[in-house]
């Protein structure tokens, strides 16, 4: 089974992909915003795709407070994280922003919140994990 980590601080969101996610994607969901269990579990290779809340307001890394790109630019450049692909979730949904956060961290994509198709952001992901949708 396919295992998601998702980093998110609204406990409304973090419900919502959790059911998407493992209803009609058949994955298995860890939902987090500790960047300490972030690093931890990409580093012991126990996820295979991330959803990355951009706007984390509680996360914080050795005292200093951490938002969803600057996480994501930090795997991106660790050999080790680096092929896990991760997904931009956020509200920040004007044109060109997309582009813009997909640039500064170097994710793998982006979905606006509020999700509104659900079965096109379950096979977006399948389609990072390598499923077939």
């Amino acid at each position: 089974m396919r295992r998601v980590l998702v980093v998110e601080d609204d406990p409304h969101n973090a419900v919502l992909f959790r059911r998407l996610l493992e209803r009609r994607g058949g994955f298995q969901v860890t939902v987090t915003e500790s960047a300490e269990e972030i690093f931890a579990l990409m580093r012991e290779r126990k996820v295979d795709l991330v959803i990355m809340d951009v706007s984390l307001k509680n996360t914080k890394w050795e005292g200093q407070p951490l938002n969803g790109v600057e996480i994501c630019r930090r795997l991106k450049s660790d050999p080790e994280t680096a092929s896990i692909p991760v997904v931009l979730a956020t509200a920040h949904a004007m044109r060109g922003d997309a582009e813009k956060l997909l640039e500064q961290s170097q994710a793998d994509d982006y979905i606006a919140k509020p999700i509104v198709d659900h079965v096109a952001f379950v096979r977006q992901v399948q389609g990072l994990v390598g499923e077939a949708a």
